[in-house]
């Protein structure tokens, strides 16, 4: 991230709503960014993915840019078209911990 940005992001963190969207929006984000990796790393075009998986590009396109919920079922054909797998995980947040 540019100084610029996380200047920014710093500046915006201030603000209670900000930072609750923020939080709220980091399992989308970081769930589209290992599918985008996943997809690159096997050296796969969206589209191409698409095909596996018979739908269009501009799905493929909306998961990965966070813009479409997907089903536990969904994620899990997507990972396995390009040959990887879904891990769940569920931990208690550090706020309970302390308790």
């Amino acid at each position: 991230m540019s100084d610029d940005m996380e200047k920014y992001l710093a500046k915006q963190m201030e603000d209670p709503e900000f930072r609750k969207a923020w939080a709220e929006s980091q399992l989308e984000y970081e769930v589209a960014r290992q599918l985008i990796q996943l997809r690159k790393s096997k050296g796969m075009t969206q589209g191409q993915l698409a095909v596996r998986l018979r739908t269009k590009q501009s799905e493929i396109a909306r998961i990965e840019n966070g813009n479409q919920n997907i089903s536990l079922g969904k994620l899990r054909k997507i990972a396995e078209a390009m040959g990887g797998h879904v891990v769940v995980k569920i931990e208690p947040s550090p706020e309970l911990q302390k308790q």
